[in-house]
């Protein structure tokens, strides 16, 4: 028996990481789709399934309710709710804990057993509610993290070195969002560093574009959705193939007692090692001003137990 994994939330987030998974070979077995709204979500599963004819790998996609969850080895939380007009930050946040509680305490009530994938945002806050609602160690409760936000670093490097990214080596850590950095001192491409390949107002103009990328794409078509869905692939991958890549996904530092983006061995058995880096002294501090804004977001939150 193959693999199977849960997507809860089939907006453009959750089907656009469902596409990217038929659309290569694959060790997922069943594919379980589920959202509040069923008819989206079958929908979605009929759509897929068309595919599936031409397809390079076969896979089982069907629409359950929580009670799927059990025997599922990776469940990616894709849920929540988008910031209307005049709605504050704090009123998202409060308003995303609720659903994602809700969604949590009912998949661990099935007898899940496996990894969370959380991908809602804000994903390091909510990766921190999750793994405190569910109870299960903080190795197997993960975030996206930053790993889209170091995809589009190492391609915004390899675009002006007319490289492939796949030959830079670049991450972006912290906050997924406003207060997140690369981290330059340890940056390179083919083992040379970047700083000595561009001035250092070309690397503040570098990471501030990738900083503010998603608002660019979210201003031309409401949303961003394949970066992120490519990116989730490469995290399932990493845990089903026990691939052991290092990834700058949210997960768990134990010293901060906090979730952030920060690169970490990713295996079957979800988060093997957190990596010691040498930040410079610069880096240490935007991090932890990073850290900071997302531990004020966690005051943010009303959660009541």
């Amino acid at each position: 028996m193959g693999n199977k994994v849960m997507i809860v939330g089939t907006g453009n987030v959750g089907a656009s990481i469902a596409f990217a998974l038929i659309n290569q070979r694959t060790v997922v077995h069943e594919l379980i789709l589920t959202d509040l709204d069923i008819a989206d979500a079958e929908g979605e599963a009929m759509d897929l399934s068309d595919a599936l004819a031409t397809a390079p790998s076969f896979l089982h996609i069907k629409t359950r309710d929580y009670t799927a969850a059990k025997d599922c080895q990776v469940c990616i939380i894709t849920a929540g709710a988008n910031q209307k007009p005049g709605e504050t930050r704090t009123e998202l946040v409060q308003k995303n804990a609720k659903i994602i509680t809700s969604i949590t305490e009912q998949i661990m009530q099935n007898g899940f057993n496996g990894i969370f994938l959380i991908v809602s945002n804000p994903v390091d806050t909510l990766t921190q509610l999750i793994q405190k609602v569910s109870g299960l160690p903080p190795e197997r409760v993960i975030g996206s993290g930053t790993v889209l936000d170091s995809a589009r670093l190492r391609f915004e490097l390899a675009t002006k070195l007319n490289i492939h990214p796949k030959s830079v080596h670049a991450y972006q850590v912290g906050e997924h969002g406003d207060t997140e950095l690369a981290l330059w001192s340890l940056a390179n491409a083919g083992g040379e560093k970047i700083t000595r390949l561009f001035k250092p107002t070309e690397l503040a103009k570098i990471e501030n574009n990738v900083r503010n990328k998603a608002y660019e794409i979210i201003n031309r078509k409401g949303a961003t959705y394949y970066g992120i869905g490519a990116a989730i692939i490469q995290i399932l991958n990493s845990i089903l193939n026990d691939e052991r890549r290092i990834l700058s996904v949210s997960n768990y530092d134990d010293f901060n007692n906090i979730y952030y983006g920060y690169p970490a061995v990713v295996g079957r058995a979800g988060i093997h090692q957190r990596l010691e880096l040498e930040l410079s002294e610069t880096e240490g501090i935007k991090l932890q001003k990073s850290i900071n804004a997302i531990r004020q977001t966690l005051t943010n939150i009303n959660h009541k137990d």
